[in-house]
């Protein structure tokens, strides 16, 4: 490894935005595999290397190979004892040298928790969860960690079981409260042109991993008939696939299947009106009244943002439509659903008049560079949501001087942008900037004390994307359901 350059990096920065205080225990450093005689050779050490360095084992042994195996195996290896505590919600700026990607090499950093170790290997792929490894059977805490070469940065998370992570939240907590994963033009996955296709996978696996928004727009199929159900799923005025009419009936089967196999769920749902035709809106919401919404055990209609117990196997109604003079008189003449019926067209911050929902959809990303102008106004309104603190029922009365948000809207923060004659600006190619942008933001930067920052409760609010779940990169959706660790421990301390 000689004659191979030294690049200087930060030192490690650990962020750990688990719920308990976790201390870094163990540093090794491992150098690259050495020369084999053959690609055969290659072969046999690389695979022996990944074995050693992943195989569990117990906390009363070492976890890294013996110095025999390290002798055949890698180039180098060291071993330091630590003790740096990393309590829960903190970041630590240690002076440990991260590894050097050049030489190829693995540092190793061992975690200690009540007893038990956790292990991970850095560096990780940019923008890539990795799962701690567990030293111990049957261990009391999951990590998940995403690590930062170029900032040389370790975010810890608590792993969240994605399918049914609301389980861990209280009845009580305000929707609004909570850090939601969401997706643009949700059913949008199939073959389309590039610039209508948003999403890489389906409604029901973004169900499955964590997504508990849906933006959703619909085209009435026969609306001068009131005897018929059928909405079109669009986008804009193009179909949102080449191969045949996609339903909203089928799609709305589907989220009640995932609820009724996990009722703690619930699925926020935007409805907008699109396509062609000379359809109203107030056609739309008898449709929508009067063939899927009636059902008050499926659907949460109320006028008001709901607690998760009201909202739990249900799916929430947010219209972005107006409403039949009929339903106007809904819940005591107060309205049907939660009203984003209009807000200000291609706006970085804007609150709907019902004060409900305060929103980012700056959308119009004429050339590639406003692409990070979106990103600066979608990371301005993470930090509008995190500043808050959720008031929760059983704190009673609060004083002024609590430090304590009123009514707190939800947070609605739209992550997508395009431009339908700009091939770098289509829903793909600005999710692939977009998104990683945002993951390094909420890992390194969102609910932390920096000069001028209001600290809160981190939630995110709705954060709205395009292209989850691409290539199995879950890592955004991770973040934000992550972000919900430090509501989590003020409810289990009341």
């Amino acid at each position: 490894m000689s004659g191979l350059p030294v690049i200087a990096f930060e030192p490690l920065t650990i962020r750990n935005l688990s719920s308990t205080p976790i201390e870094l225990k163990l540093l090794e450093r491992f150098g690259a595999p050495v020369a084999a005689d053959s690609a055969v050779g290659i072969s046999y050490i690389t695979n022996n290397i990944t074995s050693l360095w992943r195989a569990p084992t117990s906390s009363t042994s070492s976890a890294p190979p013996t110095a025999i195996e390290l002798a055949e195996h890698a180039d180098g290896f060291t071993h330091e004892d630590v003790s740096i505590q990393v309590d829960a919600f903190a970041t630590i700026k240690t002076d440990i040298q991260p590894a050097q990607l050049l030489s190829r090499e693995t540092l190793r950093l061992t975690f200690a928790n009540n007893g038990e170790r956790y292990r991970l290997d850095t560096p990780c792929s940019t923008y890539s969860s990795t799962t701690l490894t567990p030293l111990t059977s049957n261990p009391q805490f999951n990590y998940t960690a995403i690590y930062h070469s170029r900032n040389s940065h370790v975010t810890l998370f608590s792993s969240a079981n994605l399918q049914a992570w609301m389980r861990e939240l209280k009845d009580e907590t305000p929707l609004s409260a909570l850090s939601i994963p969401g997706t643009h033009n949700s059913p949008a996955c199939f073959r389309a042109l590039p610039s209508v296709r948003c999403q890489a996978v389906s409604p029901k696996a973004q169900l499955e991993n964590g997504v508990r928004f849906f933006d959703i727009r619909v085209q009435p199929e026969s609306p001068q008939d009131p005897s018929q159900d059928g909405l079109l799923l669009v986008h804009s005025v193009f179909p949102i696939s080449l191969t045949g009419s996609k339903y909203f009936r089928d799609l709305v089967n589907q989220i009640y299947d995932f609820l009724d196999k996990n009722p703690s769920e619930t699925v926020v749902m935007s409805l907008k009106r699109e396509g062609t035709g000379s359809s109203t809106d107030a056609q739309l919401s008898r449709i929508l009244k009067n063939h899927y919404a009636a059902d008050i055990n499926r659907w949460y209609t109320a006028p008001h943002i709901p607690t998760l117990g009201e909202a739990r196997r249900k799916i929430v109604l947010v219209r972005r439509f107006r409403l039949d003079e009929s339903l106007k008189q809904e819940w005591n003449g107060a309205g049907w659903g939660l009203d984003a019926e209009t807000w200000a067209d291609n706006t970085p911050n804007a609150t709907c008049p019902s004060g409900d929902i305060c929103v980012q959809d700056f959308y119009e990303v004429l050339e590639t560079e406003n692409i990070d102008k979106k990103i600066t106004y979608s990371e301005a309104h993470l930090d509008r949501s995190a500043a808050c603190v959720c008031v929760l029922p059983s704190m009673g009365p609060q004083g002024a001087g609590g430090g304590l948000s009123g009514k707190q809207p939800l947070y609605l923060n739209f992550l997508n942008a395009s431009n339908f004659w700009k091939v770098g600006c289509w829903p793909e190619r600005v999710a692939a900037k977009l998104n990683p942008a945002i993951v390094d933001y909420l890992c390194r930067k969102h609910n932390a004390p920096d000069a001028g920052r209001q600290i809160g409760d981190g939630c995110t609010g709705i954060v709205v994307c395009d292209w989850a779940g691409n290539n199995g990169n879950w890592d955004l959706v991770r973040c934000i359901v992550g972000m919900n660790a430090k509501l989590e421990l003020r409810e289990k301390s009341l």
